[in-house]
């Protein structure tokens, strides 16, 4: 999971070696994930209202579903 959040945040910023995701725990089955990118590229990942930033947790939805695990994803400055 960790892997696909990378490969997706680094193909939409500028700046990809800024690109980091952390796993916190979580409990059981339950995976939170953290994505920091450089501040300049906040916007790029977050988009208009919010629209890139839920496609993105929509994907990490559907490929954890797919792996029975739930995961999360939360954008941090």
């Amino acid at each position: 999971m960790k892997e696909l959040i990378e490969f997706i945040a680094q193909k939409m910023v500028e700046h990809p070696e800024d690109v980091q995701v952390r796993l916190v725990e979580g409990e059981g089955d339950k995976q939170n994930y953290e994505l920091q990118v450089n501040p300049e590229d906040m916007g790029r990942i977050i988009g208009k209202s919010g629209r890139t930033a839920k496609a993105i947790r929509a994907l990490v939805s559907s490929a954890a579903a797919k792996a029975n695990i739930y995961a999360n994803l939360e954008i941090v400055e």
